[in-house]
């Protein structure tokens, strides 16, 4: 583990020395404290993920933290599993760029979870083992479900992966002066080193010491910036107006997301996308009961709630404070240095001095690291378990080999989101996670949904409805402003909405349910006697393996 460390901090100095040119413009000296910060919790994790390894044995280890997480630890993990560099640098990078839009996003975030909680926590860990598509294989046929199901992660966790490795890669340039791809390879190998040596133990630690890092964090961020208003929000908020070049129009919607059909198509993406999202799905599987998991969403709520709020703070604190005389510090060319996803990062510096910057960039670097932890076990899970063991293998492989499949699969899944990470490098983040919410509400939520819920699903529906979730999904956001204009190049759109949640949710439970109710095979007809049991397991969890709830 010690050589590891050595290893990254070569990799590291080497990576300093190349420089960027216009970091001397925001700063000249090299910030010791957050160097220090910064390596010190290199250090810790590695120690966590070195002590982690130890205990992860078997398949069961490395995929649930062998079902022994409590709801308070879970609930922590899930927080500092979805509180993710999108949420701490892209919500406050939107509300200081774009002001009451930007909490649209952060409400929306949050609005998922009862949706969790009351609909499928319990659920989830009663009928689920490894992975989501445990629970939508249940009843129906093993090859389409596992498959479509690991395609529909893999979507997910790479667009997801996609916007955690961009605010690794603006953070660490604006932290170190480091080039933009050399940040990005970095948290490429921290991610696979977490996952591979400590599975599922490793990145639930890193996640709830991460938890505990960034509410710290901006907590104290938000008593300083509210400190200079004498705690008054209403004094806060009408000097961000006044500060802000768009003045009054800050406080109203619109000015981000534009048209009625963007809105609810956002909102569908961020309600039923949360609740399809493999990585936070994966954790219902570390706790030992139904009651447990149900904690665990009561805990997560609370602190992610809470979360946001203080987003809101940060995001107008960052508007009145950079926007100021003193704030040009931070501007190169007219243009805040690493875009309105640093906002938080030089706010930080602004109210704290550089020893406070050196514990946020510690933190958001902690941040980054715990969810592309989540998010690469998760793509590596839906390869190895889904399709390796259950597809090729068909339910029969070797425990060893599976796990072996596992760790390859990080190891790919970390240089595609390294290579991605680079070729997004100028996106806002939160909305690349949107992206990723909208994909995951079409094709995932609905088979997980009525596999639950709806007695008459049956194979053929499931795989055509959530295949069709998945493509439209997928070709409309390629079609869509962001990739078809942003990334290629092109003039124009050739679909015309940011958000494609409402086009996609729609015909993924259309066609769903028509594909199911026209279906009169045998095999369909077998699948819908065989609801009721599954429904005594979801409620009782009688026959779950450690998940019987008295």
């Amino acid at each position: 583990m010690f050589r590891i460390l050595a290893l990254i901090s070569i990799f590291a100095i080497a990576a300093f020395a190349a420089g960027d040119a216009e970091f001397e413009a925001v700063q000249r000296d090299i910030n010791i404290p957050a160097i220090v910060m910064f390596f010190v919790f290199i250090g810790a994790t590695l120690g966590v993920t070195y002590w982690a390894a130890s205990k992860t044995k078997s398949a069961s280890d490395f995929y649930t933290a062998g079902g022994g997480i409590t709801g308070f630890q879970n609930g922590m993990a899930i927080a500092g599993d979805y509180m993710s560099a999108a949420s701490f640098l892209g919500l406050s990078g939107l509300v200081y760029l774009k002001g009451y839009d930007g909490l649209v996003y952060a409400v929306g975030f949050l609005v998922g979870w009862p949706v969790i909680l009351f609909l499928m926590a319990e659920k989830l860990r009663n009928l689920g083992k490894f992975t989501f598509a445990d629970i939508a294989a249940f009843r129906l046929g093993q090859k389409e479900i596992r498959v479509l199901a690991a395609f529909g992660s893999l979507s997910v966790v790479t667009l997801y992966l996609i916007a955690q490795m961009v605010g690794s890669g603006k953070l660490i340039q604006v932290l170190f002066g480091l080039e933009y791809e050399y940040a990005v390879m970095l948290v490429g190998v921290m991610m696979i080193i977490y996952v591979t040596f400590g599975g599922m133990l490793a990145t639930t630690w890193v996640q709830i010491i991460k938890a505990v890092l960034l509410l710290s964090g901006v907590t104290f961020m938000a008593f300083l910036i509210l400190q200079q208003f004498d705690f008054d929000f209403t004094l806060l908020a009408t000097k961000a107006v006044e500060t802000h070049t768009l003045g009054q129009d800050i406080m109203a919607p619109g000015g981000f997301i534009s048209d009625p059909i963007s809105a609810i198509s956002l909102g569908l993406a961020l309600m039923l996308g949360t609740a399809g999202l493999p990585h936070v799905l994966m954790r219902f599987f570390t706790v030992g009961n139904a009651k447990e998991a149900r904690k665990s969403v009561v805990y997560a709520t609370g602190f992610i709630g809470y979360f946001y709020l203080v987003i809101a703070i940060i995001g107008l604190g960052a508007i009145v404070f950079l926007n100021s005389d003193a704030g040009a510090q931070y501007f190169v060319d007219g243009k805040l240095f690493g875009g309105n996803n640093m906002a938080a990062i030089h706010l930080s510096h602004f109210v704290g001095g550089d020893i406070f910057l050196g514990f946020i960039s510690a933190v958001a670097f902690a941040t980054i690291l715990a969810v592309v932890s989540g998010l690469t076990l998760a793509g590596a899970s839906a390869i190895s378990h889904d399709i390796y063991a259950n597809v090729i293998c068909k339910g029969k492989a070797d425990e060893a080999k599976e796990m072996a499949v596992s760790k390859r699969s990080v190891i790919i899944i970390g240089v595609v989101g390294v290579a991605l990470g680079i070729a997004f490098e100028h996106q806002n983040i939160a909305f690349m996670v949107g992206l990723a919410f909208a994909i995951a509400a079409s094709a995932n939520f609905p088979i997980l949904f009525l596999s639950i819920y709806w007695s008459k699903l049956t194979t053929r529906g499931a795989f055509i409805g959530g295949l069709m979730g998945l493509i439209t999904a997928v070709v409309l956001v390629i079609l869509g402003p962001v990739v078809w204009v942003s990334v290629l190049g092109n003039e124009e759109a050739i679909f015309p909405y940011k958000h494609p949640a409402l086009f996609s949710v729609a015909v993924a439970f259309i066609s769903i349910w028509f594909f199911s109710i026209t279906d009169k095979s045998q095999r369909a007809k077998d699948e819908i006697h065989a609801f009721e049991a599954q429904k005594v397991r979801a409620e009782t969890g009688f026959g779950a393996d450690g998940a019987v709830d008295h």
